[in-house]
């Protein structure tokens, strides 16, 4: 009876547990066009404060702007000249949306300005010569700037002071994000864990996390304390912010997709307080700090179905103008659209029986559970069937 009762209940958890993940193709692709005929080498972008530009940074000192709203118009594009041949590897937009810095190889670190569309070293870059730059964001205040490094180093910047290192371990700063309403800055790496840098300039790495790779970080929601970074292995871990001691701020519970195929590269920031997780072989997952779900948006499968030459290519930047309505951009260039599938329900003879089904289903799953844990109802129900029997006996006699 207690076996039972059990399987009653877990069947019931069943039907009413919310999904995870869904690998349902919900929107339409289409590309759109190609920054070159070859492969540009695209390896970072970032959509401006105001989002109507979106600022493209790659190999060899590539750097392009495109319109972030008509993103497949080439008509619209600015063609940068940094003056450098050393790979450009991350960029910020600075709060206000006039200027961005960009970090590259070889200690660069240079600025874009919007008003006349030049880019120009920072100062005190001598601090950082030789390093590889890979990481690179402007706190919420837009006073600093945080630099990480290939060899680990961390450094903080702004133009009257130059760079000054805050704290070095032995593998690479593979992500930096700042949160948008506190001057906290949360960051990850290869193999030396997290870390939350505080108002002050300090970090402090918070325990039991060097566990896992960790190859990205995100702040994706201004309303909450929270930041959330992504770690090899389909994991993800939450980040929570003590505002007024940032050294005791701490993780939350694990959570990881092993249903998912592929893995985790870097993330985007998506529609509403979201993030956009790229995947390889070529997906995107969207992940809602404040619900905690991940849900599939575009699965290799849909991908490789619409075009296997692009699917075999690796995301970039994803951007979004609207919720499930936005770009995707390959590292080889390739512009791709995306938008929602208008879906029509028919209400069909079909549909009004799987409604009537699953209305009857779950109340039928209840008051299963009543019988089995009630006594009485039982002792009623075997009376019943006695008299039944017994009625039948003597009729037939």
């Amino acid at each position: 009876m207690r076996v039972r009762s059990v399987m009653c209940i877990s069947m019931l958890l069943i039907l009413l547990m919310p999904t995870i993940l869904a690998q349902d193709n919900n929107v339409n692709l289409r590309l759109e066009s190609s920054l070159s005929d070859s492969d540009a080498g695209i390896t970072g972008a970032e959509v401006s404060p105001n989002g109507n530009n979106l600022l493209i940074v790659g190999l060899d000192g590539f750097a392009h702007l495109i319109s972030a709203i008509n993103a497949g118009d080439r008509s619209l594009d600015i063609e940068l000249n940094s003056g450098r041949q050393n790979h450009f590897n991350d960029i910020a937009w600075h709060p206000r949306g006039e200027a961005a810095l960009i970090a590259g190889d070889l200690g660069t670190a240079m600025r874009y300005e919007k008003i006349d569309h030049g880019i120009t070293v920072v100062n005190g870059t001598g601090a950082i010569l030789g390093r590889n730059m890979t990481s690179v964001d402007w706190r919420s205040a837009g006073d600093y700037s945080y630099f990480g490094a290939e060899d680990g180093s961390l450094w903080r910047f702004s133009e009257g002071t130059g760079f000054m290192l805050i704290d070095s371990v032995g593998s690479q700063i593979t992500g930096i994000s700042c949160h948008k309403n506190y001057d906290m800055c949360v960051v990850s790496t290869l193999s030396d864990g997290l870390g939350v840098i505080g108002q002050t300039h300090n970090i402090s790495w918070l325990s039991g996390t060097k566990t896992d790779t960790w190859i990205d970080v995100d702040c994706p929601d201004s309303q909450l304390n929270e930041c959330v970074a992504y770690g090899s292995g389909l994991r993800l871990i939450p980040i929570l912010l003590n505002t007024v001691d940032h050294s005791k701020s701490d993780t939350g519970e694990m959570v990881q997709y092993p249903s998912l195929s592929g893995d985790f590269i870097a993330t985007s920031p998506g529609y509403g307080g979201t993030s956009l997780i790229h995947i390889a072989p070529l997906a995107t997952v969207r992940f809602n700090p404040l619900e905690n779900i991940a849900k599939v948006e575009i699965s290799s499968e849909q991908m490789l179905e619409w075009d296997s030459v692009i699917a075999g290519r690796q995301v970039a930047y994803v951007w979004e103008t609207g919720f499930n309505d936005g770009y995707i951009m390959t590292t080889n260039g390739n512009i791709i659209s995306f938008e929602p599938i208008t879906v029509e329900i028919d209400n069909t003879i079909l549909t009004t029986l799987i409604l009537i089904a699953v209305s009857v289903s779950v109340p039928g799953v209840i008051l299963g559970l009543i019988y089995m844990n009630s006594p009485f109802l039982q002792k009623k129900y075997i009376n019943f069937r006695r008299n039944s029997r017994r009625k039948k006996s003597k009729k037939n006699s």
